[in-house]
């Protein structure tokens, strides 16, 4: 399960009722089982396998290599699935709205959405391919040819299910009995209406959810969206404003697996301040409630009387919501609603409006005014008193004044407000008031444009084969993941998946509540008395040593007499199932003591916690005198990994103390370590295994053993709850950095002095690490002659800040791209002839230049990188585009970045630089190949294959990779620092090539024959059909103390250019392009490596524009779950994007003159992050404000919006926001 609150859209399967035919999509994890009755369940295993036929849906995000790791793809299949039973030839539109409910941590979402464009109008993706503009030739063939896709026929489709059509009895009344929860299901209002007065505290579940036309309270919100779209097309525009609104709020409410079941009646009463609907005070919606059997009903206006605090209502207990009546707009009337989240998609609003005005007739005097909005307060609140004071007035210039300058005193919120964000909070109601305004002025000017979201269209260009490879070696060509069909129809095994062992009990965590403190006492009195309980374990339980850690022995394996942070891990519940475990778990009482808490690395805004500092790293030249210097500091959030399999391990004890795990983990070999520590057994005794894992992100390479050793203990399986592993296991470290930078008067960066503060939670962990990749690059990508780097590890009381993709690169080089901008910025020449990207090209690195740790940069193709980016990007084109439209508009602005990356290849700890398989040869002809990398959805296991494949001259069908595991090849380094291709792909050729030698005397002396035939004949000479493969990366090793030594094997570069339009009213952001140019070497795969490009670049777009932590003051994580955290989503994906592979620039250092992409590729995502950057200089432009300014990252609505300085966030007159042309005023209401 991917995260047990209908966030992810992982459990996504298709319910049918016999009634009208109709299916739809919801959410497993939240739909009741009691609430099935006669429906028909069809999963992704219901509708096609690889043994027997495949459906197109599966077939076609397969193929179209769209699926990764794997665990996200059944849900996707299924939202797909459900679409097409009920629309057999969608619009592009259609699939937008199918899958807003569904997340992808692995692919970007362009791959699946290339895939299912073939069942749409549109049909064959476009612009698959680029022309050379030399010669007029395709530069590639398409990743998938969709002639190959079997044809869609919706007459073939499953019927519904006989079993359920023969039960006619459809009325009757329902009751389950459960151990603590009775379900009662009654068959008409009146039965509703006297169970409700029999338990009046009862929760009437309609859809399960925290969630002129009547509505029945029972209407899904799915059913309103369509009936109102029919009244839209059907009725005059002027009776349907209040339906334009619903509709806009609606679109962006939830996925659409949650509005398929979500009811308007519980929707109101649980999200009256959240959601579009509730802030139906501005729209004149009445509710009809019913008292009772005999009271008849009574209609309810929802005014400001309605909702009574957080979550509740008016309401009596006995009272039961019957329907909701949306009434026709005046012909005279006009109104819009407003929503600003994080994400744009299925996010919790920060604030949302709905604004309704009516004109006197033939005027534009305003008549009635109503102001609602939601966010500012724990309820939805109407601004009485400013529409009071606008009553009479004509609408215009002095009506603006006056409403803001009302709405400033009127709409306040505490400092302490829930929430935060007080600041932008109070200008989004100004903001959102002034959007108001401006729609209106063009509804009254007859300009009413539709906002209509643009179809994706993307390029992905790579270098094909060449001439004359034999069509079985498969080294190059884009072939599928090898496990992709079975991800597609759910028959992949995860951890989780393994069937259950006879007598198998189930683990829960106890964690603490308080971020520092003493443990006093534990109580399990009342655990270990709940059902199925088998016993409680605690520090003195662990039979080995309960000294834990990846590096340093600083953790514990179960707290011992203190807490360090919330989330520590202090003891364990088994029992015979997962819900008697966690129950239990829960009743655990422990008392604290507690202690002084540290959350931050700041005490204050320049003065970070220090708790200990790494080697610096320096580099000098002969002095040169700077003309300018430019000092500044910022800030990098964390970020979680949010893999969508989270942590799991199932132990299995066997003879000897013996004992068998099953894990998913990046590490096996240091799993297995630590649990043999863990059960003071030797590592022999210990054999970890495995298969698969769904997305692991660096998230699974150290922080998995927190788990594993806990579960070792007892022969159990556990699997964290989404919220669960989010609080237990750390993510990226945010980083603080001031910096201090000197160039000369054309640019040139000469001197560099940068420390880095890292927030590395309550243990060591990974985080030395770290730091020491941040300081190795912190030039990112320029020479700099004078350079000083130092950094600072600060210890807090939060979980053990662990690796992440990039692994400290990111933190490091973003800060660099912060100082070139400033360096851009300072020097003040025109914005077409700076604005960064000549001042980047200027520092930019050449060939046989050395980095400040004195690695010479050879094989140096970042200048090729640079040049085909702006080429393909039509950057010089798309700058003079952006500047007049800047000039044109004033709220909204667009921004352009140039931005690269150079990323080393290979772990910073040289003994972890090594890899080892094994290759067995079966009579049969067959090959079994093993390898100490893991699988986690990077395709790593199907470029061993091709690897294997050329090297042995044998078709892929004939080589199986079953699983990684401890007793198969030992001693494996962690799958991580994007350097598994590498090392396990020699370690692999080492191991073939072995056996080819073998081979090579049955071949010489039977030349015509076949594999089989040479591989029975060297049995049957008794010649050793398996091989050991090994492989050391060479000449590495570097001193800090003397600053020599080789780093990294070599370098990946890359380059993109993004473009960005920026909202300056809300902060909002719409991503128009980007254009990626990255140098992979020769590609083992294209396809894999194009997704694993697509990929990193939306992890990171979430990492610099929209992934935030919170922390409560007392370090408790107040993110957990996708609900509060919020990763990027289909319609995060820039309108345009192409994807190109660097041609000819072969890799003399890596298997097949291949390079590593896993992690290279994230930090380009910053190039967004830039060209926002770049907007708000154009936005702060507007009221006279230039030069350097902060930006932390991420680029999130509110720092965007802050950041755009203007009236309307300054108090004081609004005199200048006023001063805008009637173009301004329609762009501005395209992104509303």
């Amino acid at each position: 399960m991917g995260c047990a609150e209908g966030g992810c859209g992982a459990c996504t399967v298709m319910l049918s009722r016999l009634k009208g035919d109709h299916h739809y999509s919801v959410n497993a994890c939240l739909a009741p089982l009691c609430s099935l009755h006669l429906v028909a369940v069809t999963t992704v295993e219901g509708i096609g396998s690889v043994a027997q036929t495949l459906h197109p849906v599966q077939e076609r995000i397969a193929k179209a290599h769209g699926s990764q790791c794997g665990f996200c793809t059944p849900g996707i299949v299924m939202s797909m699935y459900a679409l097409l039973r009920n629309k057999a030839t969608p619009t592009m539109d259609d699939l937008d709205d199918a899958f807003q409910g569904n997340l992808c941590r692995c692919t970007g979402y362009r791959p699946i959405l290339e895939g299912y464009r073939t069942f749409t109008k549109v049909g064959t993706p476009r612009n698959t391919q680029e022309t050379c503009r030399t010669h007029r030739k395709p530069e590639a063939t398409p990743l998938f040819d969709a002639k190959d896709f079997v044809p869609f026929d919706p007459t073939q489709e499953v019927i519904f299910p006989p079993e359920l059509m023969v039960k006619t009895d459809r009325s009757q009344s329902l009751c389950f009995h459960g151990d603590r929860t009775v379900w009662l299901q009654p068959n008409s209002l009146e039965e509703l209406l006297s169970l409700k007065w029999k338990h009046p505290e009862a929760r009437v579940v309609v859809g399960n959810t925290e969630v002129g036309i009547i509505f029945g309270a029972s209407c899904s919100l799915s059913l309103m969206e369509a009936e109102l779209r029919r009244a839209v097309d059907s009725l005059p525009l002027h009776q349907t404003q209040v339906f334009l609104a619903v509709l806009e709020q609606l679109r962006w409410f939830a996925g659409r697996q949650i509005r398929n079941v979500a009811v308007s009646s519980e929707t109101e009463q649980s999200m009256g301040s959240g959601l579009g609907l509730g802030l139906a005070l501005g729209l004149g919606v009445w509710v009809r409630v019913s008292p009772g059997i005999r009271d008849g009903s009574r209609l309810v206006q929802m005014d400001s009387r309605f909702f009574t605090g957080y979550r509740r209502t008016a309401l009596r207990p006995q009272e039961v919501l019957v329907s909701l009546e949306i009434p026709y707009s005046k012909k005279t009337q006009f109104m819009s609603a407003f929503k600003q989240s994080p994400r744009r998609e299925d996010d919790i609003s920060i604030v949302t409006a709905a604004m309704s005005v009516t004109f006197s007739p033939d005027t534009s005097l305003v008549e009635e005014l109503k102001l609602s909005y939601g966010g500012m307060a724990p309820t939805t609140v109407l601004a009485e008193r400013t529409a009071k004071e606008l009553i009479g007035r004509p609408w215009g210039e002095e009506l603006l004044q006056a409403a803001c300058s009302s709405l400033a005193e009127e709409m306040t919120l505490d400092p302490s407000a829930p929430g935060g964000m007080v600041t932008y909070r109070r200008t989004l109601t100004l903001s959102l008031f002034y959007k108001f305004y401006l729609t209106v002025l063009l509804k009254l000017r007859d300009q009413v444009w539709i906002y209509h979201q643009e179809t994706p269209s993307s390029v992905q260009v790579y270098q094909e084969v060449p001439q004359g490879q034999h069509l079985d070696d498969v080294v190059g060509r884009p072939i599928m993941h090898l496990s992709a069909l079975k991800q597609a129809t759910g028959e992949a095994v995860y951890c989780d998946d393994i069937p259950l062992y006879e007598n198998e009990l189930y683990l829960a965590l106890v964690t603490s509540t308080k971020a520092h403190a003493h443990i006093l006492s534990i109580d399990t009195s009342l655990a270990v008395s709940m059902p199925g309980v088998v016993c409680c374990l605690f520090s003195e339980d662990v039979p080995g040593s309960n000294s834990t850690g990846p590096i340093v022995y600083d953790e514990s394996v179960l707290a011992d007499g203190q807490v360090t942070c919330v989330g520590h891990i202090i003891g364990a519940v088994v029992a015979d199932t997962q819900s008697h475990a966690q129950r239990a778990a829960k009743a655990v009482k422990i008392q604290y003591e507690e202690l002084p808490t540290v959350v931050t690395i700041q005490v204050t805004s320049h003065t970070p916690r220090v708790t200990s500092h790494t080697p610096k790293v320096t580099s000098h030249t002969p002095k040169v005198t700077s003309h300018t210097t430019a000092s500044g500091d910022m800030h990098m959030g964390g970020q979680e990994h949010f893999y969508l399999e989270t942590n799991v391990t199932l132990a299995v004890p066997k003879e000897d103390g013996e004992m068998e795990l099953f894990v998913s983990t990046q590490s096996a070999s240091k799993t297995q370590s630590l649990v043999a520590k863990a059960l003071g057994v030797a590592s022999n005794r210990i054999l970890v295994r495995v298969k698969r894992m769904g997305g692991g992100f660096g998230g699974k390479e150290s922080r998995t053993t927190i788990l594993s050793t806990v579960v070792a203990m007892r022969p159990v399986r556990c699997m964290l709850d989404r919220d669960e592993d989010m609080l237990v296991t750390g993510g990226r470290h945010p980083f603080y950095a001031k910096y201090k930078v000197g160039f000369l008067d054309n640019g040139q960066v000469v001197a560099l002095d940068v420390s880095y503060y890292s927030n590395t939670g309550n243990s060591m962990d990974l985080s030395l690490s770290v730091m020491e990749r941040a300081l190795f690059h912190m030039e990112n990508s320029y020479s700099v002659a004078n350079i000083r780097g130092r950094g600072f590890l600060c210890r807090t009381n939060l979980p053990s800040n662990t690796a992440f993709r990039g692994f400290g690169g990111p933190q490091g080089m973003i800060v660099a791209e912060s100082w070139v901008t400033d360096v851009a910025q300072r020097l003040g020449r025109p914005a077409e002839e700076v604005r960064g990207h000549r001042i980047r090209r200027l520092n930019l690195y050449k060939e046989g230049d050395r980095t400040p740790y004195n690695q010479v940069l050879d094989q140096f193709t970042l200048d090729r990188c640079w040049d085909e980016c702006l080429r393909r990007s039509d950057y010089k084109q798309r700058r003079a585009a952006a500047h007049l439209y800047n000039r044109q508009n004033r709220w909204t602005k667009r921004g352009l970045a140039v931005v690269p990356t150079k990323f080393g290849i290979s772990f910073t700890a040289v003994f972890l630089n090594q890899a080892g398989a094994l290759v067995h040869i079966y009579t049969d002809g067959s090959v079994l190949v093993t390898h100490g990398g893991t699988e986690m959805g990077q395709g790593l296991h199907t470029k061993m294959v091709q690897v294997a494949s050329r090297v042995l001259g044998v078709p892929i069908s004939k080589i199986h990779i079953s699983e990684t595991s401890t007793n198969t090849v030992p001693n494996t380094s962690p799958t991580a620092a994007s350097a598994s291709s590498d090392l396990n792909g020699a370690a692999v050729h080492n191991a073939c090539q072995v056996l080819v030698e073998r081979l090579q005397p049955y071949r010489s002396a039977n030349p015509k024959g076949c594999w089989e035939d040479w591989v029975k004949a060297a049995y049957f000479d008794r010649v050793n059909l398996s091989a050991n493969g090994f492989y050391r990366t060479p000449d590495l090793g570097y001193d800090f103390n003397s600053n020599c030594g080789r780093v990294f094997d070599y370098y990946s570069y890359g380059v993109a250019c993004s473009e960005v339009e920026v909202d300056c009213l809300t902060g909002a952001h719409k991503n128009l392009r980007t254009t990626v140019v990255m140098d992979v070497g020769h590609s083992l795969n294209p396809a894999i490596d194009i997704g694993q490009v697509e990929g990193a670049f939306m992890q990171g777009l979430g990492l610099f524009t929209l992934e935030e932590l919170h922390y409560s003051p007392k370090g408790v994580l107040l993110t957990r779950g996708p609900g509060s955290y919020k990763i990027p989503a289909f319609g995060d994906i820039p309108s345009h994007l192409t994807v190109s592979l660097l041609r000819d620039a072969p890799n003399a250092k890596a298997i097949f003159n291949s390079k590593a992409v896993g992690e290279p590729p994230l930090f380009l995502a910053s190039s967004v992050f830039f060209a926002i950057k770049d907007a708000v200089s154009a936005a702060r432009s507007e009221v006279g404000l230039s030069g350097p300014f902060r930006l932390d990252s991420p680029a999130s609505a509110e720092r965007i919006r802050n950041a755009c300085t203007d009236r309307f966030n300054h108090s004081g007159s609004f005199k200048l926001v006023l001063n805008c042309s009637v173009l301004t005023l329609t762009l501005v209401l395209v992104l509303s």
